[in-house]
């Protein structure tokens, strides 16, 4: 197999559609991973039952994740193997996977491994454990980020196509702003958090890290769904990417309460990425985000230190030997506080809720830089408190708050480093926060605005040869899919994934097999997103491919949520008879995970 395939979403159904195995993944994320030398990155890799999993895979299935090798942070269980939170005295090997899990297992993902972490989770540096500290993807004189440092690391060096992580007060945040990745961090209560290690029940949500906004987009809406074994769990609607029409509004930091900590490159940096966000045709509302850094403050001198030594339980009085010396320090105070501290801090916490909530009215998302500053290894040895406190400054707010996030990188800064951004919407606005991310991560670097306003895309038709056309296909002709092979065969390659504008609806043929999908163009308003995958076909073999499509499907135009258009598969209205309306999924593959 090619040694710089890209273990990203789009191109490994791509190899895989053009026949590459499984098992040559595997064997090569492990040979890279080796070629590293970092045993800070994986506490527990899984190179026996994970290549056994590929064999077993046999010929692609339909699954939307059939062979992606992915990662796990270690307080998050996975049948068979050990869940320690890096703590070596607390490990067990766990009976059953994690709720997100044993749903990517039977999505066809295959997990490499359990990733190191700040031990239990408590820290934003990724320093705190007992093993080796993973190398920082870009620099190695930088911290990792944690707690879920393993995993956005595994992401980053490019080891697997995604990673699980935990976010209690931005560990799901700031390890992908430290290593250049994209990190989302879901609604409280989206995914289920049964089989996790908790650190703060009551605030804790497990992360996901990855290569773009639309894979981690994707990603979410396969994991997410109500857990009724999960008391955490929440009954949100599924999710949907919402496009942002119109004027969007945003809150964001005013010049007085942006803190940076002295790195001006760091303030410059954001700035420029608020007036290309702004050339998109956002408007930019300046707020005081005093009130939201004192519910941040809460975080570690309230009552919510107490839950974190709660969740450690007896061990920080009967064996605290066993814990981290920096870990041990944190959660000591929390034994000291009592019932009536906890009931001062919730309520303080309501009240700084109502200011905050006043504060974002009439906005509908708010952008704060991920990171206020970097720190370096150095830094943390000298000073194993301040530096993490820092780093938490943009997000340990957020989950107090009952907010939801993504982090997405913004192109290097002026000396090199990379830039992030976190985009953060109310609970359950997760589409709506993943739509602007977009908007942001395709507007690229200073430039790469377009005139109308919106942000740049390259347009399927840029992408392909003179002797090519474009081709949305939105069924069982997407990568890996039963039809694949009619694109592949006709000498067809995967350009991109892509989403539809909002007006259209999805619908579940009847028939088969194979089972097929059909997109019909509705008016404005009463449809939505629906996942596509772009390819690029010979014009040659237009001819022949089209005379193999069945009725009710059509080629037609389809229009993109990027504003583009492309000629793609639609559906006459008569073929609906009897067939089911799959909108709500958003797409075809999380159709079929759904089933």
């Amino acid at each position: 197999m090619p040694r710089d395939l890209a273990f990203t979403l789009p191109t490994l159904r791509a190899a895989y559609a053009g026949g590459l195995r499984p098992e040559a993944v595997i064997a090569e994320a492990f040979a890279r991973l080796d070629a590293l030398a970092d045993p800070g990155i994986f506490l527990h890799e899984a190179r026996a039952s994970a290549l056994a999993q590929a064999r077993a895979l046999g010929a692609p299935d339909g699954r939307p994740l059939w062979g992606i090798p992915y990662a796990v942070k270690d307080n998050i269980d996975v049948a068979d193997m050990p869940t320690t939170a890096a703590c070596p005295d607390f490990a067990y090997e766990a009976s059953a996977d994690a709720f997100v899990v044993a749903r990517l297992r039977a999505l066809g993902a295959i997990c490499l491994g359990k990733t190191n972490l700040d031990q239990f989770a408590t820290g934003l540096v990724g320093v705190r454990t007992p093993y080796p500290v993973p190398r920082n993807a870009l620099d190695p004189a930088l911290v990792p980020g944690g707690s879920s440092s393993g995993s956005a690391v595994a992401v980053a060096r490019g080891l697997v196509a995604f990673g699980l992580g935990t976010d209690t007060a931005g560990s799901g945040r700031v390890p992908a702003a430290l290593n250049d990745i994209v990190g989302l961090k879901p609604s409280l209560g989206a995914l289920s958090s049964a089989g996790m290690v908790p650190a703060c029940r009551t605030l804790d949500t497990i992360s996901i890290f990855a290569h773009s906004v639309a894979e981690a987009w994707e990603l979410f809406t396969l994991t997410a769904g109500f857990d009724p074994e999960d008391p955490w769990s929440r009954p949100l609607p599924h999710p949907q990417l919402a496009p942002l029409r119109g004027t969007v509004t945003v809150a964001v930091p005013d010049g007085a309460s942006l803190r940076t900590f002295g790195d001006d490159a760091q303030a410059a940096h954001f700035r420029a990425t608020l007036e290309r966000l702004r050339a998109t045709g956002a408007t930019l509302r300046e707020i005081d985000l005093a009130p939201f850094y004192a519910v941040a403050e809460l975080l570690y001198s309230g009552p919510w230190v107490a839950e974190r030594a709660a969740a450690v339980g007896n061990r920080l009085t009967e064996a605290p030997e066993t814990l981290h010396e920096v870990t041990r320090a944190i959660l000591t105070p929390g034994l000291a506080l009592s019932a009536v501290d906890a009931f001062r801090g919730l309520y303080r916490l309501q009240e700084l809720r109502r200011v905050c909530a006043q504060a974002l009215e009439g906005a509908d998302l708010l952008c704060v830089p991920t990171i206020p500053c970097f720190v370096t290894r150095e830094e943390i040895a000298a000073d194993p408190f301040g530096p993490n406190s820092r780093l938490g400054t943009y997000t340990n707010f957020v989950n107090l708050l009952d907010l939801c996030g993504i982090a997405v990188p913004t192109g290097p800064r002026r000396d090199g480093r990379p830039g992030s951004l976190t985009v953060l919407a109310r609970a359950g606005e997760d589409g709506r926060a993943a739509a602007l991310a977009l908007r942001i991560e395709r507007g690229g670097a200073p430039g790469r605005v377009a005139e109308n306003g919106s942000a740049e895309d390259e347009s399927a038709e840029d992408e392909i040869a003179e002797d090519e056309i474009a081709l949305a296909v939105c069924g069982a002709h997407m990568a890996g899919l039963p039809l694949n092979g009619e694109l592949t065969g006709r000498g067809g390659r995967f350009l991109r994934e892509a989403r539809t504008r909002c007006d259209y609806r999805l619908f579940a043929l009847p028939g088969g097999p194979p089972a097929r999908p059909g997109l019909l163009r509705v008016a404005e308003g009463e449809g939505a997103a629906i996942a596509l995958e772009v390819w690029a076909l010979p014009r040659a073999a237009v001819g022949d491919f089209l005379a193999g499509i069945p009725a009710p499907l059509v080629i037609g135009t389809v229009e993109l949520e990027d504003g583009h258009s492309v000629k793609g598969f639609l559906c006459e209205p008569h073929g609906l008879k009897d067939a089911r309306d799959i909108t709500a999924s958003g797409g075809w593959r999380a159709a079929l995970a759904e089933e």
